[in-house]
């Protein structure tokens, strides 16, 4: 990993969304909006129903994913979004991707 005048502003948190949010092309729209931002990470659904996020990018680039998982597709009702800060040394995602069910 090449070190990058930017690492000052990356940041990477881990995102638990719970509530209705599969079924519904919630992680296509997730990774849509990431990508719109230049956010980069993951997205997953999990066996008990949530929603997992790893999100890398800018403080304005993470808080503008976090509002956005909260309240940004109207198809899905959420009920908790739990939000974990990753502390460095992180691995750096160069884009956004939807990984399998986990």
């Amino acid at each position: 990993m090449e070190p990058d005048d930017d690492d000052g502003m990356l940041e990477t948190r881990l995102v638990r969304v719970r509530g209705d949010v599969q079924g519904i092309g919630y992680r296509e729209a997730c990774v849509r909006r990431a990508n719109a931002l230049g956010a980069t990470g993951w997205v997953r659904n999990r066996m008990d129903g949530s929603v997992e996020a790893m999100l890398q990018g800018s403080p304005e680039q993470l808080a503008a994913m976090c509002t956005w998982l909260s309240e940004g597709m109207s198809a899905a009702l959420v009920d908790e979004l739990e939000v974990t800060e990753v502390e460095p040394p992180f691995p750096r995602f160069d884009r956004f991707e939807r990984l399998p069910t986990l």
